[in-house]
């Protein structure tokens, strides 16, 4: 799925997103969210740097600049990442 960098994403309101002992978990409550209906999809410590400004307001580009700054990485490197980790989550429609 093609990531526009320009763009802000935020949570669907088909997901639920609860914190359990310090990890992130996101569960689809909409039938054709995620992989199927009773996935449960979780983020590791960079991922959810990255869930956490994907608020709607803030673009893809600013979200690696900001987090270019937090994490010793070539920036492009963190780009790709982030870039992987959105298109996922399009992809499932965790974000829209």
């Amino acid at each position: 799925m093609d990531v526009n960098m320009n763009a802000a994403y935020r949570p669907s309101e088909h997901v639920v997103v609860r914190k359990i002992e310090g990890e992130i978990l996101i569960v689809p409550v909409s039938a054709g969210v995620g992989e199927s209906d009773d996935d449960l999809y979780s983020l590791n410590e960079t991922g959810k740097d990255v869930w956490a400004l994907l608020d709607g307001t803030m673009c893809i580009k600013d979200v690696v600049a900001r987090l270019s700054q937090q994490y010793d990485a070539p920036v492009s490197e963190i780009e790709t990442d982030i870039r992987d980790l959105i298109a996922d989550l399009l992809r499932r429609r965790i974000l829209v």
